[in-house]
């Protein structure tokens, strides 16, 4: 065979193994896009699935609420703390008001609303977990100090001024527990917003039968401060189920407190008035 006979076919040879890799180059970038489409699902849920209106509200993604509940809450926490006699509050008096204080205007000046991208959420959450401990740690310590002075007794001390801070002290404890609840619930509000826990720890009664609520309800801080309420005023759950351990742990913990701040107060109140 001759050199001339040869070369058509070494061209041909040539041309086939360039289509051949191409077509690989062509497979692998296919591969790379389908790589790459997948992670962006993994990472990114699909919005339509979010959003599905044949969910109820508090199971899809919606706006979230905004935070002026929570802040009215927190500032009657606080006035009640400052009303407080001085031998009952943490030293000095001002102390923990000013920190509740400093830790809302950094929780609104972060988030006004709420909702949030997820890079500042980790940060937000942890000052309101912060805010959290520290309304349920300044009413701890007032509740410790006024078992204290019950059992020591304390002179110069009315009935109604014994009745007023005991009830301070309650309805503190009540805004306080209601926070947690709020903040644990499903992961905290926004978790809850973004959809992303299907399991509630807290059952209410819009969540079991259709038709009772409108569409668009979910449960929002004032729901959880109706149970704070009703568990220290009925020392059980009402219409709002605890399902999860550690919130039938809370509800427990915030009745049995409740029952002996009120069960000692009025105690003493009465052998006062006797």
């Amino acid at each position: 065979m001759t050199d001339h006979d040869a070369q058509p076919d070494i061209e041909h040879e040539t041309a086939h193994d360039t289509q051949h890799d191409g077509e690989h180059d062509g497979e692998h970038e296919a591969a790379r896009d389908s790589a790459r489409v997948a992670d962006q699902a993994v990472a990114e849920p699909d919005q339509d699935d979010d959003d599905d209106l044949s969910l109820p509200a508090w199971l899809r993604r919606t706006e979230g609420e905004q935070r002026w509940s929570v802040m009215i809450a927190l500032l009657v926490a606080i006035a009640i703390q400052l009303s407080l006699p001085e031998r009952l509050s943490i030293h000095p008096q001002w102390l923990m008001p000013a920190l509740e204080m400093a830790l809302i205007v950094a929780l609104v000046a972060a988030n006004p609303h709420r909702r949030m991208p997820a890079s500042p959420a980790a940060k937000v959450r942890i000052m309101s977990l912060l805010l959290a401990c520290a309304v349920s740690l300044a009413n701890a310590w007032s509740a410790v100090m006024l078992v204290r002075d019950l059992i020591h007794g304390s002179q110069g001390i009315t009935p109604v001024q014994l009745l007023m801070t005991g009830a301070g002290i309650w309805i503190t404890n009540i805004i306080a527990y209601s926070l947690w609840y709020w903040e644990w619930d499903r992961g905290g509000p926004v978790l809850r917003a973004m959809g992303t826990h299907k399991h509630p720890d807290f059952l209410f009664p819009q969540m079991q039968q259709e038709g009772i609520a409108r569409p668009d309800w979910e449960p929002q801080y004032v729901d959880y401060l109706y149970v704070a309420f009703t568990n220290a005023t009925s020392f059980s759950p009402t219409d709002t189920m605890p399902l999860s351990r550690w919130a039938k742990l809370l509800m427990a913990s915030q009745s049995l407190v409740s029952l002996l701040t009120l069960a000692l107060v009025i105690a003493r109140a009465v052998g006062v008035l006797q």
